[in-house]
């Protein structure tokens, strides 16, 4: 029998037969989308780069990737960042060190996590509170990141590299503005542009893996423009370079300090020790191993290699080598030959200066640099062995080009303040010996000393510089104290100087010696490691013994010759650098000699006495008069220096760190003598206080002309603000003597030997102000001097927060006495008259109001 279907029913069945095989279809292609990619299909079109860490770079979108083993979970790496480039405003610049850490990667499910492990702390591990080691100690989780592939053979695992370096998850580059500061007080960077910030070059080799990446900063409408350095203020763009490194694998011996001395070092304190003070600090060291244990001079089977990078100028490549080399003077005596080489990178290396691999020599030539020499370090923060260093130099050292405003900021002496990205270890070291060569050069020609003696400044300038900087390399802070080694006779006896140098230590900050006439020029920097720069590479890396008592007790016998004059230490934290900082005024920058106060006040009067005739010494045919301008603030700031010399001894009180039972022991805190003191104070009320102190002939003032350029005086008048300077220099003496830090260590020390007491110090302070012009004529430098002092007596007396009793009832004294003194002054000038009158105003003032 025919049955006939309809043609509809037949239609109908045709479509649902389509229709379910391609809905398979479509689910068998979804499917296969959905299944997890391999390693080698989201890598098969990239470039790669085979090292430590392995990654890749996607030739088309350059999309990268972060090859991980698995045994490289678990388990620490050395994280170190350096800004390859950027601008002084926004924080960075070339050869900034920025972070140096210890990381660790770990899975968690799908995810890998990089962690910042604490290495501030140690627990002993036979020790019952080791199983508490991670109590109330904030882990640092940086980042997350989502596993794109997994090979199940081999465990390898694959994951995005951009979303860890193209951001700021590692290492923040953009500095937290400052609270205090508003967004018209200072440049800021904008926000960080997804689009423009990029990774620039990968390099991957067996012990690190290095990843530069350019960070842009997009900012449409920025408040303040910034310098000329910054292109367009609204797109900034930074370099930096994150490094993983691997732990060093070897038999490098850790090694405490011990606090007489100074090297930067690991912080560690023991949380499972019951002492007083339970540090575990580490002293930061190069892995340095004699090749032959037993030779009694031997070199090292790896020697600290430096490298001249290419760029770095013809001319001062034999001094740059000459002040590297120095340092193995110093290895020699603990039995090194060559443990330190130089090389020269060349013009046509394969490597380039920014591959950690390599300890480098840099030179750049910058706009507005933070420093003129910067020589930090990289270490393993588990052990302090040092594992790399660079140095930067700035070509701006060795110009005529003079700095003012940074220069007459630091007119008192020295600048307090530490730019961003550079604390803790702040250098500031060879900027300020900058404005010592500038000196250098404009006395040379002052004294016409000729040519050859001012290239003989330059290369002394570039060994001292480069003999400091490699030091902070080598592991050593700061020493401040190593200027009072030689006596004042001998810093002119060449013998004496050639055999020992200026300073007891090239890591102070050493001032140019200039000869005045009538003395015979020895070196003007210091041009080999001193005795303390022995005793710290002696004690840092000397070879140890295996015994572990021994050893101890070896190292305490280095250290207990701490109370040799020419070992004295005192570091950055103890320098009187400004007003209110430090109370040892033999931890100093820019003092010399075991007197001190007789040397600055030689330097004063060479000074006044290049003053005299330095129109014509200073200015050249056919030429503007801006380097005699040069010289005159150079010479202020070397003024600023001595005076800050003697400003200090006055209150100062001598820090003594050895420990009890230690031969040659002194007490901790000794007052400086009253006779020095006295001295000092003397020397202030004639060479700062007095109606002719600091002046200049006239024919100075008025040739004092800045050179011209477009509209530079566009904010300002181009006339030299001579009163403001003057007044400027004046006022960093009173910063110190009324400090109430100062104040206040006057009076206490009194109860341990000091006998030059606040009331002392006060009354002979008033009479160096107002004594000399009481019955004449008072001149415009001194009227501007008594009325600061009185403003600044006055706020004490009003300040009841901040200043003892003590204190302020001397600063009424005081106010009361000038004021008994003026109301009695009969005649002088209008101006005098009126200057009386507006102190006495100011008195009555305050009386009024406290009555």
């Amino acid at each position: 029998m025919r049955i006939d279907t309809p043609v509809w029913l037949f239609l109908a069945l045709a479509s649902l037969v389509l229709s379910t095989t391609g809905h398979a279809q479509e689910t068998d292609s979804a499917n296969e989308e959905e299944s997890p990619r391999t390693i080698a299909e989201i890598t098969g079109e990239s470039d790669r780069f085979e090292g430590l860490f392995t990654l890749f770079r996607d030739r088309d979108s350059g999309e990268t990737h972060l090859l991980i083993k698995p045994d490289q979970l678990d388990r620490e790496y050395i994280y170190f960042a350096v800004s390859l480039n950027g601008v002084r405003q926004g924080g960075h610049f070339r050869g900034n060190f920025r972070d140096n850490r210890v990381i660790s990667l770990s899975r968690h499910y799908d995810r890998i996590e990089f962690h910042y492990e604490n290495t501030a702390f140690y627990f002993d591990p036979e020790h019952p509170l080791s199983r508490a080691a991670s109590a109330n100690i904030s882990p640092a989780l940086l980042a997350s990141v989502e596993i794109a592939a997994e090979d199940e053979e081999t465990g390898e695992l694959l994951i995005g590299a951009d979303e860890l370096f193209v951001s700021e998850q590692l290492l923040q580059i953009k500095a937290t503005p400052d609270p205090d500061q508003g967004p018209k007080d200072a440049f800021r960077l904008g926000d960080l542009s997804d689009d423009k910030t990029k990774i620039t070059a990968i390099r991957s080799y067996p012990l690190n893996t290095d990843i530069q990446v350019e960070y842009v900063y997009d900012n449409s409408a920025p408040v303040v423009r910034g310098n000329e350095e910054i292109t367009d203020s609204r797109y900034v763009s930074i370099s930096v370079q994150h490094s993983l490194i691997a732990i060093p694998e070897n038999d490098y011996e850790p090694r405490f300090t011990d606090h007489r001395m100074g090297y930067f070092s690991q912080q560690i304190t023991d949380l499972t020790q019951d002492h007083p003070t339970p540090y575990r600090d580490l002293v930061e060291r190069w892995h340095l191993v004699k090749r032959d244990p037993n030779a009694e001079l031997s070199e090292p089977v790896e020697p600290i290699v430096w490298w001249i990078e290419n760029t770095t100028p013809i001319e001062f490549r034999d001094a740059i080598r000459e002040g590297v080399l120095a340092w193995n003077r110093s290895f020699e005596k603990i039995g090194f030959r060559n443990a330190i080489e130089v090389r020269v990178q060349p013009d046509d290396a394969d490597w380039e200066a920014e591959d950690i691999r390599y300890n480098v020599l840099r030179w750049t030539s910058s706009p507005d640099p933070l420093f003129s020499g910067y020589g930090p370090s990289f270490t393993n923060p588990r052990t302090g062995q040092i594992i790399g260093a660079d140095i930067m130099l700035e070509f701006a050292t060795t110009l005529r080009r003079v700095q003012y405003q940074r220069i007459l900021g630091g007119l008192g002496g020295a600048s307090t303040e530490i730019p961003e990205g550079l604390e803790p270890g702040y250098c500031s070291f060879a900027h300020d010996l900058q404005v010592s060569h500038a000196f250098g050069r404009f006395a040379v020609n002052a004294l016409n000393l000729g040519s050859a003696v001012e290239e003989q400044v330059l290369r002394e300038f570039l060994i001292d510089l480069v003999l400091h900087e490699v030091g902070h390399t080598l592991g050593f802070a700061h020493n401040f104290a190593g200027s009072r080694m030689l006596s004042h006779d001998d810093l002119y006896d060449k013998a004496a100087v050639d055999r020992a140098g200026l300073y007891a230590t090239v890591m102070d900050y050493t001032d140019i010696h200039v000869a005045p006439p009538g003395r015979d020029q020895t070196n003007f920097f210091t041009l080999v490691p001193g005795p303390y720069d022995d005793w710290v590479v002696e004690y840092s890396y000397s070879p140890g013994v295996d015994d572990t008592t021994a050893e101890r007790q070896r190292l305490d016998a280095i250290a207990g010759r701490s109370t040799q004059p020419s070992l004295l230490f005192g570091t950055d934290d103890h320098v009187m650098r400004g007003a209110g900082l430090g109370s040892d005024p033999r931890i100093h920058w820019y003092d010399m000699s075991n007197d001190p106060i007789r040397y600055a006040v030689e330097r004063i009067e060479l000074i006044e006495g290049l003053l005299d005739d330095s129109v014509d010494k200073l200015s050249r045919e056919g030429q503007s008069y801006h380097e005699l301008r040069d010289g005159y603030i150079v010479m202020l700031a070397q003024i600023g220096r001595s005076i800050s010399v003697l400003t200090h001894q006055i209150g100062g009180v001598y820090i003594n760190r050895s420990v009890v039972g230690q031969p040659g022991a002194r007490t901790p805190f000794e007052p400086v003598t009253l006779e020095d003191q006295q001295r000092a104070m003397a020397a202030l009320s004639e060479h700062l206080f007095a109606p002719t102190a600091l002046a200049a002939p006239a024919d100075l003032y008025n040739h004092l002309q800045e050179q011209r350029r477009l509209w530079n005086f566009r904010n300002a008048t181009e006339d030299p603000k001579i009163h403001e300077w003057v007044l400027d220099l004046q006022s960093s003496a009173l910063n110190h003597f009324l400090h109430t830090r100062v104040m206040s260590r006057i009076t206490d020390s009194r109860l341990y030997g000091n006998e030059y007491g606040l009331a002392e110090v006060m009354t002979d302070l008033t009479d160096a102000i107002f004594a000399a012009d009481l019955r004449g004529d008072v001149n415009t430098f001194r009227q501007n001097l008594q009325t600061e002092y009185v403003r600044r007596l006055i706020a004490i007396v009003a300040d009841e927060d901040d200043y003892d009793h003590t204190s302020r009832s001397m600063a009424l004294f005081q106010v009361q006495e000038i004021e008994r003194r003026l109301s009695r002054k009969r005649g002088g000038n209008l101006e005098t008259r009126a200057h009386t009158q507006s102190i006495l105003y100011l008195i009555e003032r305050l009386l009024e109001g406290n009555a």
